[in-house]
This record gives C-alpha cells, sequence and structure tokens, in this order.
C-alpha cells in the first residue's frame, strides 16, 4: 500500500536547520509531538499528505500523519501512498492498526526497520472485497466530531473560552517580560509552615477505591493508583515534591507515598499555588536529589524560592495575574482551533 523509503535531509547540524520562525516541520525520531523537533525556513523535501515512522523504534509508535511538506531526519522512513484516496481519517486509521500489529513483536535486537515496515500486515474494513475507504474515512471523522465537542464542553465548564487578556493582565506580561518585576528570595517553611512526608503503601496493601495515590515519578503527574485505604488525606490546591525534587501542582484530595513532600500551599488562591509550584520545581529540580540522595519535606523547609515582590513581601496578586495570563495565551490556540472544527461539524 506504501512505497517505504529514507526521508531525505539535510547533512547539517540541528542548529543550522531549526529557526525560530520557521515554518516547515523538521522530522526526527521521537515518539511525541507528531514527531517534529523543530521548524526550519530551508526547503521542504519530502512530500505531505503522507507518513512518516522511525525505523529505530520497536514498532510503530513513532508512525505519524504528515498533512504538509516537511524536512526528513536520520532513520525516518517516507511512507508514500500508493492509492488515491489518501487523507488524514485514513490514515490515523491505518496507523492504530500499525501499532496493533507491531505491538510486542520487536525488541532492542529486532528494531522496526524498512523491512519489517514493508512486511507489515495490518487489518483494515471491506466492502465487497475492496477496502471500504469511505467507511474508514466517515467513522474516524464522527470519532473526532465527538472528541472536539468533549473538548468544548471542557473548556465550557472550566471557564476556559475567555481568553482575551485583560489590561491588567496585559501591564503584568509586560513588565515581567521587560523586566520590570522586583523579585525576592523566600525560605519555603517561613511561607507556609512545615512540609508533610507521605507514608508508605506497598501495592499489595492497597485497597482499590477512589483516593489518587501519589508517588515518585512523571507518568500519570505520580499518580500510580487509586485508593480506599483509611490514610492521611492531603489537601487540594497544594504543591507536592517528589524524590528527585520535581514539584507538582494538585489541585484535589490526595494520598502521598514516602518519597512524597506536601507544601501546604491551600489558603493562596489556585493560579498563585501555580506560580509558587514553578518556583519550587525551578529551586529543587536540579539534578542535586536522586535514588542516592532523595528529596524528603526536610529539605523543603530549607528550599529557598525567587517570587515577585511588593513591599518586600510575596506579591500573590501579581503571580495570579501573571497566571490567569499565561493560562489564556496556551488555550488560545485550543479555543480558536475547537471553534474551526465545530464550524466544519
Amino acid at each position: 500500500m506504501f512505497e517505504i523509503n529514507p526521508t531525505k535531509y539535510y547533512k547539517l547540524k540541528n542548529e543550522e536547520i531549526i529557526s525560530e520562525n520557521g515554518k516547515i516541520p523538521l522530522i526526527s525520531n521521537s515518539s511525541t509531538d507528531n514527531g517534529v523537533m523543530g521548524y526550519s525556513n530551508l526547503k521542504a523535501l519530502n512530500k505531505g499528505n503522507t507518513l512518516s515512522c522511525s525505523d529505530t523504534t520497536l514498532g510503530a509508535e513513532t508512525m505519524f500523519y504528515q498533512s504538509s511538506d516537511f524536512i526528513g531526519y536520520s532513520h525516518i522512513q517516507h511512507l508514500i501512498p500508493k492509492f488515491k484516496s489518501f487523507n488524514k481519517f485514513i490514515a490515523l486509521m491505518m496507523i492504530t492498526s500499525s501499532k496493533i500489529s507491531t505491538t510486542k513483536k520487536f525488541d532492542y535486537g529486532n528494531k522496526y526497520n524498512r523491512e519489517a515496515m514493508r512486511n507489515t500486515i495490518i487489518q483494515l474494513p471491506i466492502k465487497n472485497n475492496e477496502i471500504d475507504f469511505n467507511f474508514m474515512e466517515n467513522f474516524i471523522a464522527k470519532l473526532e466530531a465527538k472528541k472536539i465537542e468533549r473538548l468544548d464542553t471542557y473548556l465550557v465548564e472550566n471557564e476556559l473560552k475567555e481568553y482575551h487578556l485583560s489590561q491588567e493582565e496585559e501591564k503584568v506580561l509586560s513588565d515581567f517580560e521587560n523586566g520590570n518585576v522586583k523579585w525576592g528570595e523566600f525560605n519555603i517553611e517561613a511561607l507556609f509552615g512545615k512540609s508533610s512526608r507521605g507514608k508508605r503503601l506497598r501495592s499489595s496493601d492497597r485497597i482499590e477505591g477512589t483516593l489518587p495515590f501519589v508517588t515518585a515519578g512523571e507518568a500519570n503527574e505520580g499518580v500510580s493508583a487509586f485508593i480506599g485505604n483509611d490514610v492521611t488525606i492531603f489537601p487540594k490546591n497544594t504543591t507536592t515534591i517528589d524524590m528527585f525534587g520535581s514539584a507538582k501542582y494538585r489541585n484535589y484530595e490526595y494520598a502521598g507515598d514516602d518519597h512524597i513532600a506536601v507544601v501546604y500551599t491551600q489558603n493562596l488562591p489556585k493560579d498563585a499555588s501555580i506560580f509558587i509550584t514553578s518556583a519550587i520545581h525551578k529551586s529543587s529540580y536540579t539534578g542535586k536529589f536522586h535514588y542516592g540522595r532523595n528529596f524528603y519535606a526536610k529539605d523543603a523547609d530549607k528550599l529557598y524560592i525567587s517570587l515577585p515582590t511588593k513591599d518586600n513581601q510575596p506579591d500573590y496578586a501579581l503571580m495570579q495575574t501573571l497566571i490567569s495570563a499565561v493560562q489564556k495565551l496556551v488555550v488560545k490556540d485550543v479555543v480558536l482551533y475547537v471553534q474551526r472544527k465545530l464550524n466544519q461539524l
């Protein structure tokens, strides 16, 4: 179904290809962001409305639909369809089928290379013994429409559809970007009292329930299980710091294991707490803490963070306004994307 060959790429360093204002995607071996490493102003070397896939992985998890012309990368294969009725919706079903077909069939000694791609057999819907491209396109389009509608509902329920900046938000952003904000160093314990440490709860002792149980790690924001045990429950609107010094904001009640320190920011407005979490993460997640040197609650109590100030005190109002402005900038593209998609339904 596809002509499969290596992508065409520039034999240049990444910094010679990628530009801050670039428009042409550079497709790498990444399994995230559609494989896009960055954008370039150089000429695109590979046609869009095709697929890309790394030949260094354990299956088709790096197979992506490339809608526009792009620049390739070493070890990226280019899958050009041999049939005319190819588009994003058909591509998404084929990619999903490819992932299912290649799961657990490859390892580090047997990677998903070009020859393996050519030999991959996938399952697709048929009609009258022919591939039913119309069904594929309509089915995936309906799934996308449902997801767009759910996303729109989420934006409404969480009051995220208003993305226009207020005058106050514009001023705070301008002051922040132009270096007009005063900063000071503050001790965590002095601001929020002593931090707490979670308690170990072995996997075999965990009772299934609805309370998020936070452990060390980045996957799922560190939530490893949902439990029903009788444990200490930490309040929402607080910050956790794991054994590696990684800080995360929690907008829900939760329990934590002994590799989690809790900083009690619950008396602050939500957006100010989020700012504090970012400040803590910048100070604690420096590589100093690891398996041989864990971060504990006592380390949180000694931690100093840099915060905006007013009259030599933390300016929580400014933090709240700044985070509100940043949030609007972040969700603006999402809101506009949803609006465009809803208009097309």
